[in-house]
């Protein structure tokens, strides 16, 4: 295609508003797709229309999301499912994040999110379009995001624990061996990056062979992956979790350990890779020694059963300790095998 066949193409692709809805009756539509197109008339420029809706639709799910943690984390009820209950993040450590976090979306998330669509849409995807796709047609296609996503990370978080990638990038996500929901995108900028690649090379790839996307649908799918990570960081596991339901999902639960023995656990939403590729030994090792644990102390004091659980949280968060100065080379691995 020549140029002049490009830039005719994009000038049709974004009309005015008011071209873009001139046939469209919006009495057959829904509610929320008639919001929808109303907002592309307020803006009247579809590129400005969608980059910026996109954008605060990640800051209002991000932070709408986190709040609740941030008031459970304040009431001393809920510390009874607190995962590591011994470590509460304070108003400071909170805000904290809370800055790296923005600087994080303002340098790095808003240039990605600005530029996704119009590469997007060079591929088919639909964005101003009314009324929504089905969601017959919608299920699947997240589906695919959330298992494409979920092995890209899996891949990437490990190659971000190695040597200098990890002593240079990935250490800052580190910072708290205990999470908590703001923590979710605390990261260098490049982490940020590389991680967040996993999560719209999906739908792009997905656009770019079916030509049957649209960002509604990826709406949906990042409000689901936020809601996902945010939970994963939030440092509960509640009987209602969602992983106790699904055995497969991975959850707090899964994630705290990665935070508190550095190793081990990987991936994002399954369980499925790091069962697969054997990086779950030292967590499933882990259960174990609690279950034992739990099952020697009964019918001991309270304060003894919390006594014997800090143990074993002090002794895998030493071990964890060491592997991360390996990993970022600040000690030597003992490389030296004991004859039985």
């Amino acid at each position: 295609m020549s140029f002049n066949e490009t830039t005719a193409a994009a000038a049709v692709v974004h009309q005015t508003a008011q071209q873009v809805y001139a046939n469209i009756d919006f009495s057959k539509l829904s509610w929320l797709e008639q919001q929808w197109a109303t907002w592309y008339l307020w803006i009247g420029n579809p590129i400005i229309a969608t980059g910026l809706m996109s954008f605060l639709l990640h800051e209002i799910v991000y932070f709408g999301r986190c709040i609740p943690w941030i008031i459970i984390d304040a009431i001393p009820y809920f510390q009874k499912w607190k995962l590591q209950p011994n470590k509460v993040p304070s108003p400071k450590e909170q805000w904290e994040c809370t800055k790296q976090v923005l600087f994080s979306h303002f340098t790095i998330e808003l240039p990605a999110i600005w530029l996704f669509h119009p590469m997007a849409e060079s591929f088919g995807m639909q964005t101003y379009q009314v009324p929504f796709p089905s969601w017959q047609t919608m299920l699947p296609q997240i589906a695919m995001f959330f298992a494409f996503e979920d092995m890209f990370h899996y891949f990437a978080h490990q190659a971000l624990h190695w040597g200098v990638l990890y002593k240079h990038i990935h250490k800052i996500h580190h910072k708290y061996s205990a999470p908590f929901g703001l923590a979710a995108e605390y990261a260098h900028p490049a982490e940020v990056f590389i991680l967040g690649t996993g999560t719209i090379a999906g739908p792009i790839l997905y656009c770019y062979f079916t030509r049957n996307l649209h960002i509604f649908t990826v709406y949906v799918w990042i409000t689901l992956r936020l809601f996902q990570a945010i939970d994963a960081h939030s440092g509960y596991d509640f009987p209602w979790s969602l992983q106790h339901i699904l055995p497969f999902w991975s959850g707090a639960e899964h994630h705290d350990f990665h935070h508190m023995a550095f190793t081990n656990n990987f991936s994002t939403s399954f369980r499925w890779c790091d069962r697969i590729f054997g990086t779950d030994d030292k967590y499933r090792e882990y259960c174990k020694r609690v279950a034992a644990s739990k099952a020697a102390m009964k019918g001991k004091s309270k304060a003894e059963q919390e006594a014997a659980e800090r143990q074993l949280m002090d002794e895998m968060e030493a071990e964890g300790q060491r592997a991360e100065a390996i990993a970022e080379g600040s000690i030597q691995e003992d490389k030296t095998v004991k004859v039985q």
